[in-house]
């Protein structure tokens, strides 16, 4: 069985008895590689797949090697995508692709990392997929994490509403993590009833790397979607730096709070709603207080995208703030302020005149975890009386989201400022404790 090799490379393999899996040994010169042979997928015929001992895969074209050996027949089948097929049936679990690379194959005559495109492509890429739910795979767009849009929210929000009214148990967003979070507050504000759970997924690491977080961030993901209890979105990545169990968190309580360990969302002033243990597929529930099912997916998705987060520094330009407010024509400001929620004091009739004449200013703490105060000191007291509204322990990016929601669907001040400081999705939480201040072990 050579799955995908065809010409030269086919012709080549064939007549020395070389099959996907065979452990092989190739020479180019005084270079010696050794591994096991892979499907190929690339559109150059000339190109061979080999997995290396160190976990990765290499793509090598067959015209510049000297030699190509057999060194032992396959131990264990590969499956290939001739046996693979998707379940008959009604999808249960549908995957909408955003961007990223959660589920990609190496196009090794480029050395590129395209997505998976289909569903059988997917079921290759995991065949334990088969074991769980029927899958149907879409690609609505295909964009780098930083190049999501509040018009791309509205677009995944439709897709969503379409799988569920298809009759699927739950949804996957596959995308990338670098704004992850905002997409998952946006999808949390627009679906506010839900008939099952909607989880954005994605990888710190790409698939081909033997340290990649592809493989079980999706698998855990589609035990989630399929049966898990609540009807909300989550955010389900890596919880440790080991492969053990995935954890999912509010979708309106989550942050990514490190560049590239695998395990670097975690849950703000909040617990996770589950862990769950891939292996063994289970899920553990680790509240009571999710949002349940429903029996139809509503749909709510506009933006009004006249909105700025100010991030406090000292030494801020009153000049910048004053540009911002009188030439962008903004409806409503974040601010992410020191401590319990502070600028400097010399802002206050800024602040003042912009509430009076009808924009939104709402305060947010860059400490994350914690929450705002600001009838502590006298700077907070101030800027509360200019008109400044206290959104307890909201994260500013979920708080800049959810006041594009509602100056979307709002004009009055006083409503504006009403809906937000209401919980509507569990994006304030009221109580907290010490343990919701998770830190890393050190290893």
């Amino acid at each position: 069985m050579l799955e995908g090799y065809r010409g030269k490379a086919y012709e080549i393999l064939s007549k020395l008895n070389i099959e996907v899996g065979d452990l092989i040994e190739v020479r180019k010169g005084d270079m010696v590689i050794k591994g096991i042979l892979l499907p190929s997928y690339s559109k150059d015929e000339k190109i061979i797949v080999i997995k290396l001992d160190n976990g990765y895969n290499v793509g090598l074209s067959i015209e510049n090697l000297s030699e190509i050996k057999l060194l032992a027949k396959a131990s264990k089948k590969i499956i290939t995508s001739e046996e693979i097929s998707p379940k008959k049936g009604k999808s249960e679990v549908k995957i909408i692709s955003t961007g990223g690379t959660i589920v990609s194959k190496v196009e090794y005559e480029t050395g590129a990392v395209r997505p998976a495109l289909t569903t059988e492509e997917i079921i290759q890429f995991l065949p334990e997929i088969n074991e769980i739910a029927n899958i149907e795979a879409e690609i609505l767009f295909s964009i780098l994490s930083e190049n999501m849009k509040p018009e791309y929210w509205v677009k995944i929000a439709e897709a969503v509403k379409r799988a569920f009214d298809e009759g699927n148990n739950g949804v996957i967003i596959a995308h990338g993590t670098d704004t992850m979070s905002y997409t998952a507050a946006a999808l949390a504000f627009s679906l506010q009833s839900l008939q099952g759970p909607v989880v954005l997924v994605g990888s710190q690491r790409s698939s081909d790397r033997p340290s990649s977080d592809s493989a079980i961030n999706l698998l855990s993901s589609v035990i989630l979607a399929k049966y898990a209890p609540f009807g909300e979105v989550v955010v389900n990545m890596h919880a440790e730096s080991s492969d053990t169990y995935t954890l999912a968190h509010r979708g309106v309580k989550v942050r990514k709070m490190h560049s590239s360990r695998r395990d670097a969302f975690q849950s703000i002033n909040d617990k996770p709603l589950a862990k769950i243990f891939w292996k063994e597929r289970k899920i553990i529930i680790n509240r009571d207080d999710y949002i349940k099912r429903k029996e139809e997916t509503k749909l709510d998705s506009k933006f009004d995208e006249r909105v700025f987060l100010l991030y406090y520094y000292p030494g801020l330009k009153s000049e910048i703030l004053e540009f911002i407010i009188s030439n962008f024509k903004i409806r409503g400001m974040i601010i992410a302020g020191t401590g319990l929620g502070h600028t400097s004091s010399e802002y206050v009739e800024i602040f003042r005149k912009a509430t009076k004449d009808g924009i939104f200013v709402g305060m947010t703490t860059q400490c994350l975890f914690g929450r705002v105060n600001m009838n502590v000191y006298t700077t907070g007291r101030q800027l509360l009386d200019a008109g400044v509204t206290p959104l307890e322990d909201m994260l500013p990016e979920v708080a800049l989201v959810k006041l594009m929601w509602v100056l979307a669907h709002e004009d009055d001040l006083e409503k504006i400022k009403q809906i937000m400081t209401t919980n509507l999705v569990g994006e304030i939480n009221m109580r907290h404790s010490l343990d919701l201040f998770p830190r890393w072990s050190h290893e």
